[in-house]
């Protein structure tokens, strides 16, 4: 895998989205390669292909995109495009380090965000769905952890994609760890009524653990919240 995943926690989430993220791992990026990239190694990997004339080849993209929208900051196109050569650099060597963002990849996520936010503020007709589920990785633990934001982008996704069991379960697993709890519930409800009847029981379980494992790790922050406070 990617990341770590010997977590309890994080081999049942793996359990509960697995399909979702091979999915948003599948398509692949139009910046780190929408048309080629998590599926071959993931933002985390891309480094050996992002390098050299490619490499300079998306910082150029960026200056040239980020010069238009300080022009034309009411111009989706060139905000989305500013996002998806941030994407395709975010691959490089110095934003990766042994498959973890250094504190340089932590800032162009954080940039990756702002851009992605910037886009969406403007209402495109149609956003690009393809760029969204690469947005649910910088968002999610792997990159920025913003699990709200990462709802957000999915709602956008399930939307356009209503009968996946796979992503509605992504959208549970990033809600319930938004603590939305009303949100995930109806998520993992749509994600078992869409899976296969083979499945149902399995799914629904796994979620419930989730919920359950989510709300725990909640109460345990709140504690010590309380505790250093005191």
């Amino acid at each position: 895998m990617l990341f770590d995943l010997r977590g309890r926690g994080r081999r049942r989430t793996v359990q509960v989205i697995y399909v979702g993220l091979a999915l948003l791992m599948g398509v692949g990026l139009i910046g780190f390669g929408i048309g080629g990239g998590f599926g071959g190694g993931g933002l985390l990997t891309a480094a050996s292909n992002n390098e050299g004339a490619g490499s300079a080849s998306f910082a150029n993209q960026i200056k040239k995109y980020q010069k238009l929208v300080a022009k034309q900051p009411k111009n989706a196109s060139a905000w989305e495009g500013l996002t998806n050569a941030q994407l395709h650099e975010a691959g490089g060597e110095a934003f990766v380090s042994n498959n973890k963002l250094t504190s340089k990849g932590k800032e162009l996520f954080a940039q990756i965000g702002q851009s992605w936010n910037s886009y969406l503020a403007l209402n495109p007709a149609k956003p690009n769905l393809t760029l969204a589920k690469e947005m649910v990785r910088v968002f999610g633990e792997e990159g920025l952890n913003q699990p709200a934001a990462a709802v957000q982008v999915l709602q956008l996704v399930v939307a356009a994609e209503p009968h996946s069991a796979s992503l509605f379960g992504a959208l549970a697993e990033y809600a319930y760890k938004a603590k939305n709890t009303r949100q995930g519930d109806m998520a993992a409800a749509k994600a078992v009524s869409l899976a296969p009847s083979a499945d149902r029981a399995r799914l629904k379980k796994e979620l419930a653990e989730l919920k359950k494992s989510s709300a725990t790790s909640a109460s345990g922050a709140a504690g010590a919240g309380g505790a250093a406070s005191a």
